[in-house]
């Protein structure tokens, strides 16, 4: 059964877990950061209640930046990041969002690929942003609201 659920502080260890085995973006300190950001909303998608995918996304006003957003390498390619990114635009258009916004390598096509499936315009480029060294691209969704 596949579901999504709202995540909290008390559950850094899972997002650590899931970020560490897949794109190890934040360590277990910039997790707990995260959680205290005013704004901040954490969501998981569940296969019974095992996470396999988690967005953060930060809520200024009336537009959202999403900060993280993984899926398990071995749920891949089966529609889970559609059915999380889906729900996550329509919380964000329940929520009044006009404009959806990320940050994603240069040089990560798959997901370069994915976002451009939703919409998502490049608007931007950020040089050397990376650990590795590779250049971000700013990309932007407008999203209309009911």
């Amino acid at each position: 059964m596949i579901s999504i659920k709202h995540i909290n502080e008390k559950d850094i260890d899972l997002c650590y877990e899931l970020d560490s085995s897949t794109i190890s973006f934040w360590t277990k300190k910039q997790w707990a950061s995260e959680f205290k950001k005013e704004g901040i909303k954490v969501v998981g998608l569940f296969i019974s209640n095992v996470v396999i995918g988690i967005c953060v996304f930060h809520v200024v006003l009336d537009e959202a930046q999403i900060n993280f957003f993984v899926v398990n390498q071995k749920y891949r390619k089966k529609g889970y990041g559609t059915y999380l990114m889906n729900y996550l635009i329509k919380q964000c258009q329940t929520l009044n969002i006009n404009k959806l916004l990320l940050e994603v390598s240069f040089t990560n096509t798959t997901a370069e690929k994915f976002y451009n499936h939703f919409d998502f315009y490049t608007v931007g480029k950020r040089t050397n942003y990376y650990k590795d060294g590779s250049d971000a691209l700013l990309k932007e969704k407008k999203l209309t609201t009911k």
